[in-house]
Parts: C-alpha cells; sequence; structure tokens
C-alpha cells in the first residue's frame, strides 16, 4: 500500500475529527500491506478464532510445523480430520479449514480476481466458506487486501474505543457507530479510523 495514501487518510482524518486528530497523534504511521496467499490468511483467521492471543498463534504454529510452512487446499484436503484435530483444532474447526480447501480447489470461490471486486462483493465471496462470517471477511478486506474503506461495526474492540473516545455512557450499537463515522467524515478511510481506534485500547506502538 502506498504509504501516500496512508498519510493522505491520516490528514483527512484529524482533519475531520478531533478525537482522532488526539489519538494518530499518540502512535507511529500505520501500514498496510496486500498479501498474495489470501487462503492462508482465511485459514489463519478460522484457527484463531474466539481464542486467546497466546493460544491462537501457538495453535497456528502447529498447524504451519505440520505442513511445512506450506498451507496448501491440496495438502489441507489430504489430510484426515482427526489429524487436524490432534494439532488442537476443534471439531468445527477441522470442519470449517476443510471446507474452505473444497471450496478452493473446486473454484466456488476464487481469489484470482479479487482486487477487481467491490467490499461487499469480497464479502459475499469468502462468507460463503463455513465458519466465515462478515467480520472476518472484513479483517482480510483492511489487513489482507488493504481496502482503506471498510468500518466493522459489530467488532467489540470499535464498539468500546468509540465509547471510550467519545464520551458515550454505553457500548454503542452497529447504527451508533455508522452515525459517528458519518457525522466525523471517516470516509473514505474508514480503515484507518479503525485501526487507530483500536489502538486507542492499549497498543503501544
Amino acid at each position: 500500500m502506498n504509504s501516500k495514501q496512508i498519510r493522505n487518510g491520516i490528514e483527512h482524518l484529524k482533519k475531520n475529527d478531533d478525537v482522532l486528530m488526539k489519538i494518530i497523534s499518540n502512535f507511529k504511521q500505520i501500514k498496510l500491506e496486500k498479501h498474495s496467499d489470501i487462503f492462508s490468511d482465511i485459514l489463519k483467521s478460522i484457527v484463531q478464532q474466539q481464542l486467546s492471543v497466546a493460544a491462537a498463534g501457538a495453535i497456528y504454529e502447529k498447524v504451519k510445523t505440520f505442513f511445512e510452512n506450506n498451507l496448501s487446499p491440496e495438502k489441507i484436503l489430504s489430510t484426515t480430520h482427526e489429524e487436524l484435530r490432534s494439532l488442537g483444532l476443534s471439531n468445527a474447526k477441522a470442519k470449517y479449514i476443510k471446507d474452505l480447501a473444497e471450496k478452493t480447489l473446486s473454484k466456488e470461490i476464487s481469489f484470482d480476481d479479487l482486487e477487481k471486486k467491490t467490499d461487499d462483493e469480497i464479502i459475499s465471496e469468502l462468507t460463503k466458506v463455513k465458519g466465515v462470517g462478515v467480520w472476518t471477511a472484513q479483517m482480510i478486506l483492511i489487513f489482507s487486501l488493504a481496502r482503506l474503506d471498510v468500518l466493522p461495526v459489530g467488532d467489540f474492540g470499535i464498539k468500546k474505543a468509540v465509547m471510550m473516545n467519545y464520551n458515550l455512557k454505553e457500548l454503542p450499537d452497529e447504527k451508533r457507530v455508522e452515525k459517528i463515522s458519518k457525522k466525523n467524515n471517516w470516509a473514505p478511510y474508514n480503515s484507518i479510523a479503525s485501526i487507530y481506534l483500536w489502538k486507542s485500547l492499549g497498543s503501544k506502538e
């Protein structure tokens, strides 16, 4: 991702939102880079769902080691359900990554032309995979495809950061988050706003 685009987004947010201006001043400029292996990124997201950071990292490292850092759909499908379970995956997650591999090989989902698709089209495509919801697809949009205008309104961290930074008395619902974004003109840089909001919860980077 061109750092100039990020700088433009940061300046846009600082100009339009005093709260974000203060948050941004506390952190280094963020980086967003496009990834070439979206299959592996989705697989990692599935493996790490609903786990603590430590547990998620440990299990994913175990999976990578087992597959010798080559997380291909062919290798996933040639591995038995029991072998996947032995790596620390739940019964559901073992089924989910099998489903991801099957849909990838059958071309039911394709990562080849994602660049040409809109955010909504990509969400629709990725959520065909069992275990991949809108939130997971939005994380892929932001952190794997470097899309700049994604607002994960259902994310708990975003809601908590909005409540804390905008002095709300309670956790906002999705409509309230959208309303604050529109009021403060975050678009077309909602992704950048979201990343700084996450950082405001305690990141030191």
